[in-house]
């Protein structure tokens, strides 16, 4: 892990200041001589900047993206406790810990911090920006924030703004982590099982009732407890718990909540979708209850240069993860179209 230090004053959407920041990053591969060879990728809401660790299926050696042709960057996003600036982080000018006393970041914040460092790694172009989820939020953003830096990207389970739905599932979560008798202590383990229970809810809406009814069903129908569903969703609770933190958890979830591009733009997401130039790849998963295909749907019938790719998997969200194989496959068929349109900047990318 690489750190970037930011030792001046950071203005955030909402007029606060964070006095300084560091961005945690990881990079993989070899820049080569004309810089054309750059896929940045941003990661969702619990992932961290190691992003052959969570998205293998997609990035490593052999891959479709891989660091033997690539560049890889990955930038941890502000507000989370993975390196970069967050809650946990201590203030400068209090010498403590944030924690409650974090400000709101959003997305735009986010993609801010990540343009910094690009400029810190002497980075002028971006060939392929890549994001799923709370990743698709920022590529979206830095699409518009750097319409001459930023080339091609590549979408999956995203939306042009945060749905009703979700902030509604994301405003349940906060209200479980404020249940937590521990809630605003200044401890690094406060709320730790009101993230237990945020993650089990967010768990039903990562994946959906096909794959639950497939795999945690119970055998046995005489049983009147400890079903198998319910060791499942505490197992996934006690993971995050081990290894994120709760006020993490709750600004980021403010954040997803913020993402809107049309916000200071005239408040129309169709015209503004329309001025993002960019060749874009848009892949949704066929049973994605949080973020349906009709956000994907929406995204490519007004972006200029979109190719709309639907995936049939039974593992919801969670499908942009999971199903490697398939989304490589439209990736590389998707690749081969960019270089042909570009065969001077893109012929390293032949997958």
């Amino acid at each position: 892990m690489n750190y970037f230090q930011y030792t001046q004053p950071f203005e955030l959407e909402g007029g606060q200041i964070l006095p300084e920041i560091t961005v945690a990053y990881h990079t993989f591969g070899t820049l080569n001589a004309n810089k054309s060879n750059v896929v940045w990728i941003c990661h969702a809401l619990t992932a961290n900047s190691n992003v052959l660790d969570w998205w293998d299926g997609i990035v490593g050696e052999s891959k479709v993206i891989d660091p033997e042709q690539h560049f890889i960057v990955c930038a941890n996003i502000l507000g989370s406790c993975y390196g970069s600036t967050g809650p946990l982080s201590i203030n400068p000018e209090t010498q403590e810990s944030y924690y409650t006393t974090f400000p709101q970041v959003t997305i735009r914040d986010m993609v801010k911090a990540h343009t910094l460092l690009r400029e810190h790694l002497g980075l002028e172009k971006i060939h392929i920006l890549a994001g799923g989820s709370m990743g698709g939020f920022q590529v979206l953003e830095w699409a518009i924030a750097e319409p001459e830096v930023v080339e091609n990207l590549f979408l999956l389970a995203t939306s042009a703004a945060e749905s009703t739905w979700s902030i509604g599932i994301h405003t349940t979560q906060r209200l479980m982590l404020e249940a937590d008798g521990t809630w605003g202590e200044p401890s690094p383990t406060a709320g730790s099982k009101g993230l237990k229970a945020a993650r089990a809810l967010g768990t039903l809406t990562y994946r959906n009732y096909q794959i639950l009814a497939q795999n945690q069903t119970d055998p046995d129908p005489e049983k009147l407890d400890n079903y198998r569903v319910s060791s499942y969703l505490e197992y996934q609770g006690d993971k995050l718990v081990a290894r994120f933190n709760a006020y993490s958890y709750w600004f980021l979830t403010k954040a997803l909540d913020s993402h809107h591009l049309a916000r200071g733009r005239g408040g129309c997401l169709e015209p503004v979708l329309q001025k993002i130039p960019q060749k874009t790849l848009i892949i949704g998963i066929s049973s994605d209850i949080l973020c349906p295909v009709q956000e994907q749907q929406f995204l490519a019938q007004h972006l200029p240069n979109a190719t709309y790719v639907e995936i049939d998997s039974d593992y919801g969200h969670d499908g942009f993860i999971i199903e490697g194989q398939k989304i490589s496959q439209h990736y590389a068929a998707w690749l081969a179209e960019v270089v042909k349109a570009n065969p001077v900047s893109g012929a390293f990318l032949t997958a």
